[in-house]
């Protein structure tokens, strides 16, 4: 282990045997002639990774994929088949919902047993028990059994024993998404604080977002097995492609055609007012049924075009092209704080793809969501053309955002019903949004916010 690191985790596996009927179990313990009547299960496989005195690090992934299995064998409640953990500090958990709780004691009793688990005196858990109890905001519940408590009182009062005793390194599951939105925001800040400390924070997540705003460092893990590890946005990019992705092979992607396209042109399909703007969806004209490949990408040569961008997806209805406009002309080097404008995006069907969503997002350079819109939230049908057919897509809205840097991202997938939804084509951060304005306020919106004194 090395000198830096709080947890290093080493080729560690957890394997359960899976008996189809009860008395299989005691056929196998009397068997002369050691036969099996077991299947095994592999929850965990060959997991290694290390995690630095400070870092705060995010494990994401589907269902069933083994998280929880993970934090518990590094916390020590479960025992791994294979591999080892070592853990450097003191180490508090939120595993799953009430797990070290007695239920005929009172929220008071747990504080102090939940403590002398951790290795704390009682003496330092009277010093900070008038704190866990304002963290917690339970009141008098705290003298009642918590077998009388609601499942966010449960985690109220669970979270801030963890949190109020000091730990070097916290590891939280899932178990956060049971509060009440304040309560929630009111961990984050803790989280915050404990960052600024130097303390090391292991989480379980489905959430992206707290990934890419909280963690220095992210683990994807599938079926058991580690997927990507490293810095969030590249890992959350893998977890949605894996997610999302389509099942087709790379072989049926579609190939550029050596010569560009013209714009698209039509007459309009859909235009749906909502906060933020208007989408509209234009058809538009058929090229020659005789080629059905995908123009050259043209968005590359286009002003404000980010040659970072990440994109994914089969491709089978592509945007080769946009165009970005305010009121008096062409947008080339950046956006006015509060102007509007218009994002024209130009769509080629290589193949008749029905059930269409297409989305707008607008992001900080940190990856937070500003914005984000799409056609089947707002109830805007997309037009099911024929192989070889384009349509013009317009995104009309305010630049109603704080002076700084954010990115614009594009994308198309399928509706489906099994997996919510299928790349298409998504072009994450295509566009870079430099938002000039005078300093001074901070966030994300802009308000418009004026400061007055009318009556001095």
């Amino acid at each position: 282990m090395s000198s830096e690191s709080s947890i290093s985790v080493t080729g560690l596996g957890k394997d359960y045997r899976i008996y189809g009927r009860p008395i299989d179990r005691i056929r196998e313990m009397y068997s002369v002639r050691g036969r099996t009547y077991h299947s095994v299960f592999t929850a965990l496989n060959d997991v290694s990774f290390d995690v630095v005195s400070g870092e705060t690090v995010g494990i994401i992934g589907p269902n069933g994929s083994g998280k929880s299995t993970l934090l518990e064998m590094v916390c020590g409640t479960l025992t791994p088949t294979r591999g080892t953990v070592a853990v450097s500090g003191r180490l508090a958990a939120l595993l799953e919902l009430g797990a070290g709780f007695n239920p005929a004691f009172s929220g008071r009793e747990n504080v102090y047993l939940n403590a002398a688990l951790l290795g704390i005196s009682r003496e330092e858990v009277e010093d900070r028990f008038e704190d866990i109890v304002e963290f917690a905001g339970i009141g008098e519940f705290i003298e009642h059994p918590v077998s009388t408590y609601s499942s966010g009182m449960y985690v109220r009062l669970a979270f801030a024993t963890a949190v109020n005793t000091d730990p070097d390194i916290l590891i939280v599951d899932e178990a956060l998404a049971v509060g009440d939105i304040r309560f929630q925001r009111k961990c984050f800040r803790r989280f915050q604080e404990m960052q600024k400390a130097g303390k090391t924070i292991l989480f379980v997540t489905h959430s992206v977002d707290l990934v890419q705003a909280h963690c220095s460092r992210a683990i994807y893990l599938k079926s058991g097995n580690i997927r990507s590890k490293g810095e969030p946005k590249a890992v959350i990019q893998d977890y949605l492609e894996d997610l999302f992705g389509s099942e087709r092979s790379a072989a049926t992607q579609p190939q550029l055609m050596e010569s560009p396209a013209s714009p698209p042109s039509g007459t309009m399909e859909e235009d749906r007012a909502g906060v933020g703007g208007k989408i509209r969806v234009s058809s538009g004209k058929t090229r020659s049924p005789v080629s059905v490949k995908c123009p050259p990408d043209l968005c590359p040569t286009r002003p404000l075009y980010n040659s970072n961008e990440y994109r994914w997806g089969d491709q089978r209805v592509a945007i080769y092209d946009y165009a970005l406009h305010g009121e008096n002309g062409p947008v080339r080097g950046g956006f006015e704080r509060g102007q509007k404008v218009g994002l024209d995006l130009s769509v080629f069907f290589v193949e008749n793809v029905k059930d269409l969503i297409i989305g707008f997002t607008v992001k900080t350079v940190d990856g937070r969501t500003v914005f984000g819109a799409n056609t089947r939230e707002r109830g805007i049908e997309v037009p099911s053309l024929a192989a070889g057919c384009e349509i013009l897509v317009r995104f009309d809205f305010i630049c109603a955002l704080i002076p700084g840097e954010y990115f614009l991202s594009i994308g198309i997938a399928q509706d489906d019903l099994s997996r919510d939804n299928v790349a298409v084509d998504r072009r994450y951060d295509l566009i870079h949004m430099p938002v000039r304005g005078a300093p001074g306020d901070f966030g994300v919106a802009d308000l418009g916010l004026a400061i007055a004194f009318p009556h001095s």
